[in-house]
């Protein structure tokens, strides 16, 4: 069967000696392996296509059963280039590929967790990062997922739970210390989710969490004193 899909590249990987296989999440058919065979060779095609933090209309074709399929052709939409200008914004990025990774199953269509990540990226591009972000993201894909909570723990307010979940990433600023409390409340949701849930840890980890949960200890006893 051949098909073309709306997909953003979550993971790449070599594979034998020119070709290379990619995570991909589209809108119509959820997260999928793909080949894209010869493309390491000097002469090969789809290499803009097939690198991390891109977005295309990619043809693919599979085979009834395959677990994999393979990328045949394509064309980029967007290519997030301020993303890819500033570490923070990569740095997160490539998280929430991640994160897409880890908590979505294989061959299983879900067009909110596609606009979600895309949602995501494109006010990364546009806006950058701020510090509830990735908390934000975390929680609406737990929902989206299966695993959200329906009301507020940690006694964080029903309003601050509302707008972690519902408004745009980039209007997530906070700087009064109730709000900073919550921000640090919904972030320990997130990452005692995560450690339960996950086999092993993230490898994006090194940026989002140790360190974070560290942070997040101080700054829950500061702003309780």
């Amino acid at each position: 069967m051949i098909f073309t899909d709306k997909a953003i590249v979550l993971l790449r990987q070599a594979f034998r000696e020119t070709d290379r296989v990619l995570c991909v999440y589209t809108r119509e058919h959820g997260r999928l392996n793909l080949r894209v065979p010869g493309v390491l060779r000097p002469t090969g095609k789809l290499k803009a296509l097939s690198e991390p933090l891109i977005c295309a209309d990619m043809r693919i074709y599979t085979r009834g059963g395959g677990v994999m399929g393979t990328l045949t052709g394509g064309k980029l939409e967007n290519v997030f280039p301020a993303i890819r200008n500033d570490l923070k914004r990569v740095s997160l990025a490539l998280h929430f590929c991640e994160l897409m990774m880890r908590l979505t199953p294989l061959h299983q269509p879900s067009e909110g967790k596609f606009e979600l990540l895309y949602q995501a990226l494109t006010e990364l591009e546009q806006n950058g990062a701020n510090s509830a972000f990735q908390a934000a993201f975390t929680l609406r894909l737990m929902m989206l997922a299966g695993f959200g909570l329906d009301h507020p723990v940690l006694h964080i307010s029903p309003e601050f739970w509302q707008k972690m979940h519902e408004d745009k990433f980039s209007n997530l600023l906070f700087s009064e210390p109730e709000d900073l409390l919550s921000l640090a409340k919904c972030n320990n949701v997130c990452r005692r989710f995560l450690n339960q849930y996950l086999t092993y840890p993230l490898h994006t980890s090194e940026n989002f969490g140790l360190k974070e949960e560290t942070a997040s200890v101080v700054t829950l006893q500061t702003i309780a004193q």
